[in-house]
């Protein structure tokens, strides 16, 4: 995947493409892939990099969904679990079955998690992941080292799934790329094109690398922005009421030591009501999640205080040893791209995760609302609105059986398994090139040949990318990232033939950025 064949395809004069996406995140992803799978042609623009808003931020669950069991939502549980499936049948290089574990503490949550999670089992049928079963505490104690043992009668097993979010959204990409798609990272859209009749017929984006400017007709328009989603609808059609209410949630990641074993923890009620998973991850443990409503829509959301505070101290009430800030690697933030609720509802717990496919006057389709388990689905239900918009009739969807990019059944093992077959590759560069081999830092695995692989191969642009979500670095050990970041700025700008000038800007960036990740 190189970005600069594909600005020259961008650049074709008189193409019309039959789909234009908005958004490199999960949802636009899911639209291209689908479109992709039906035969249709696709162009694909993101204004920062794949994956760098939620899509890299969520709490690495593949999951159906057990909090939307308990709220009723039975119709999402049911597309979700089916989706899971799908997902770890397709990426296995990217994806885990993980075993959680519910402590139970009371004879009445025994009974409650038990039915629940039997029923949960039911729904995803033969696309079930493992029995849930209760075990005793010893068992319990035994692969939950460090839970609180005071009045601990045992715990309640279920399986999930778990993944690396911002390496399978590089995987969707270059599976389009594979496709014959043409995607682009740091192009801006800056304007919508539109015919006589005000009927939407492309779009105008800016390259944010170099400014310059191109035209890209397409018949049809997808708006695939999540949380940022209004700017496009307001650029369609400036009175367009807000549909988005932007919800934040965080994550701490800590060193796998405080829970100790394989198996995730999930806390199903904390004081405001909602879940807080510890989900061993990469070699760490990622805590969270908070749901906290936030104004205005950012790129790079940063934690609150209190919202650090208080999984420090939800976590801690469930654990031996409780963590505290100097504990925290790092600290990342996301934007739930929630409906807008109604007059008088703020509760976001009671907002629906359903997605939304939304066409307007202009025939701009957005798609809102979702999550990532279900990407593929909410893709092939945008993708189902090419006839109402073209009149042109529209192939199947074969988009559940595409197996994505660097599939493989034997994935390595270590950080070797997110690249899938491609690790071969990076491998072989080693071997040609020992030099390539050095670690880019002593207490991680990851090598100088993964850099120049991802700039060749992954389009990747700035260092962040790199550090950030070709390897997940800046999520789990924000510190090792600012120590890594000179290396890896060097081998970058060997790759994109850049000079001092540029590696300076782009190091100064970064550690602005990678403070943000640093518990004060």
């Amino acid at each position: 995947m190189d970005r600069k064949t594909n600005l020259k395809q961008i650049n074709e004069k008189g193409k019309v493409w039959d789909i234009a996406v908005i958004g490199g995140g999960a949802s636009g992803l899911g639209v291209a892939l689908d479109a992709l799978s039906r035969g249709l042609s696709v162009v694909l623009v993101e204004k920062a990099d794949f994956a760098k808003g939620t899509s890299s931020r969520s709490t690495k669950l593949v999951h159906g969904g057990v909090r939307y069991l308990a709220q009723g939502d039975i119709a999402l549980v049911f597309e979700a679990l089916k989706e899971r499936g799908r997902l770890l049948q397709n990426a296995p290089h990217l994806t885990y079955n993980q075993p959680f574990i519910i402590p139970i503490y009371t004879f009445f949550d025994r009974l409650q998690y038990s039915i629940g999670l039997k029923i949960y089992d039911w729904m995803a049928g033969r696309l079930r992941l493992g029995k849930s079963k209760f075990i005793s505490r010893e068992e319990t104690i035994q692969r939950l080292p460090q839970i609180k043992q005071e009045g601990l009668k045992g715990g309640v097993v279920y399986h999930d799934g778990q993944f690396d979010d911002a390496r399978l959204a590089l995987s969707i990409a270059l599976t389009c790329h594979d496709l014959g798609g043409c995607l682009v990272n740091y192009m801006q859209v800056i304007d919508l094109l539109k015919d006589q009749n005000g009927q939407i017929k492309g779009i105008l984006v800016r390259d944010e690398l170099d400014k310059s400017k191109y035209k890209i007709e397409a018949k049809m328009v997808v708006n695939a922005t999540g949380v940022f989603a209004d700017k496009i609808l307001q650029m369609d059609q400036p009175d367009a009421p807000k549909s988005i209410q932007p919800s934040q949630g965080i994550h701490l990641v800590l060193e796998q030591s405080f829970l100790g074993g394989n198996d995730a923890l999930m806390i199903p009620k904390t004081s405001d009501g909602r879940v807080l998973f510890a989900v061993p991850w990469l070699g760490k443990l990622v805590v969270g999640t908070t749901d906290t409503l936030r104004e205005k829509a950012k790129l790079e959301p940063e934690a609150l205080s209190k919202e650090v505070d208080f999984i420090l101290e939800t976590a801690g009430a469930y654990l031996t040893k409780s963590p505290n800030r100097k504990d925290v690697k790092s600290v990342f933030a996301g934007l739930r791209p929630l409906a807008a609720p109604k007059e008088g509802s703020t509760k976001t717990k009671e907002i629906s995760r359903s997605h939304k496919v939304i066409i307007s006057k202009s025939k701009l389709v957005s798609i809102t609302g979702g999550k990532w388990t279900t990407f593929r689905k909410m893709g092939e239900d945008t993708v189902k609105e090419f006839t109402n918009i073209t009149g042109e009739s529209l192939a199947p969807s074969t988009s559940a059986e595409i197996r994505f990019h660097g599939f493989t059944t034997a994935p390595e093992n270590g950080h070797w398994k997110g690249y899938g077959s491609d690790a071969l590759f990076i491998q072989k560069m080693i071997r040609d090139n020992p030099e390539l081999g050095h670690k880019l830092h002593p207490d991680y695995p990851y090598t100088q040949a993964e850099v120049v692989w991802s700039t060749r191969h992954e389009m990747a642009m700035k260092v962040e990318d790199i550090l950030s979500r070709r390897m997940r670095v800046l999520l789990l050990d924000a510190r090792a990232a600012l120590e890594m970041a000179p290396k890896v700025a060097e081998l970058m700008a060997q790759e994109l033939r850049k000079d001092e000038k540029w590696m300076a800007a782009e190091l100064e960036d970064f550690q602005k950025l990678a403070n943000k990740y640093i518990l004060k």
